[in-house]
């Protein structure tokens, strides 16, 4: 059975319905754009309507029976983890970090199916039509279908479509003794044998181009070398040069000077809910830290930070 005719059993539609429906899925997004990093340039954030997560939300689960996802893929699976991404390059001395161009957008249908295909899955045509527009968005009305940033199916897809680059790479990483792992569009490479990385992102854009079909690229702008004599950081984790994990100092100032905010009744709403998500990271990568902070705050005052519930505001 296809996976359009075990969705429409499942959801209790015809198929008819059921297809008719999934045409309109590309333009059921609500889109604004967030500022990036840099302050400057904006990413568009496109989130479907609540109908659509839920269609595409069941799509994954049929999806995950027949589409393998490797395990350098870090993001977005079960028992995986900014953390555990930090920690499988813990011990190694030197470290290369690459990223993605435009990452989500760059996903189409026609790289899904080709990614597809080249795993030895085969779609019948009335999924292939039903997945293009369940899974895929357009930004305006003539333009291409694309992979949204704001989708739940877009984390399984993108690791999906990487499946056969991760493979292929890191089959070279294990050869040269390289750890290799991608968090999203995040790459990572790290290793104790000198300058043995500095040929890697050449290899990596070979292989973007003969298993991603040259419609993902490397942002050269963001690759970067470094090596234990400096303060190397993996997916925003800290390495220190004692071989521990760390949030950094920086976070570690800021987490600090918002917790006595909080205890003089000066923090608004907002920040007391952003210092609850830096206690939380904080406790789940470096526990020591927290502990600190009780005992230099008091568990009372960090307790009530950690209690704080989200107040919906009514208009």
């Amino acid at each position: 059975m296809s996976i359009f005719s075990t969705l429409a059993e499942k959801l209790l539609m015809s198929e008819e319905e059921l297809l008719r429906f999934a045409l309109t899925m590309p333009r059921r997004y609500k889109k604004y754009e967030i500022l990036k990093r840099n302050g400057v340039e904006t990413r568009l954030i496109a989130q479907p309507s609540r109908e659509s997560k839920f269609i595409q939300r069941m799509i994954v689960e049929e999806l995950r029976k027949i589409l393998p996802v490797h395990k350098a893929a870090t993001a977005y699976e079960k028992e995986t983890g900014i953390r555990l991404n930090a920690l499988r390059h813990l011990h190694s001395r030197y470290l290369l970090k690459m990223d993605f161009k435009n990452f989500f957008p760059s996903i189409t249908p026609e790289l899904f199916f080709a990614v597809a295909e080249s795993s030895g899955v085969e779609f019948e045509q009335v999924d292939k039509i039903f997945l293009e527009h369940a899974l895929f968005f357009r930004s305006t009305r003539r333009a291409r279908l694309r992979m949204s940033i704001g989708a739940p199916s877009s984390p399984f897809v993108s690791n999906f479509v990487m499946y056969t680059f991760d493979q292929a790479l890191t089959g070279f990483c294990v050869e040269k003794n390289i750890t290799y792992t991608r968090y999203a569009d995040d790459l990572t490479f790290t290793t104790n044998e000198k300058n043995i990385l500095f040929d890697l992102p050449k290899v990596v854009a070979n292989l973007l181009a003969e298993y991603c079909f040259k419609k993902i690229r490397v942002n050269s702008s963001k690759t970067v070398f470094s090596s234990k004599r400096f303060n190397r950081h993996v997916t925003g984790v800290v390495l220190t040069s004692n071989n521990e994990l760390s949030i950094g100092r920086e976070r570690k100032r800021e987490i600090a000077s918002l917790i006595n905010s909080f205890r003089y009744g000066t923090l608004s709403e907002d920040a007391t809910m952003r210092l609850k998500g830096l206690l939380a990271h904080a406790h789940h990568i470096e526990p020591g830290f927290l502990s600190r902070m009780k005992r230099k705050y008091s568990e009372e005052v960090v307790g009530a930070i950690l209690r704080q519930q989200v107040v919906e505001k009514t208009s």
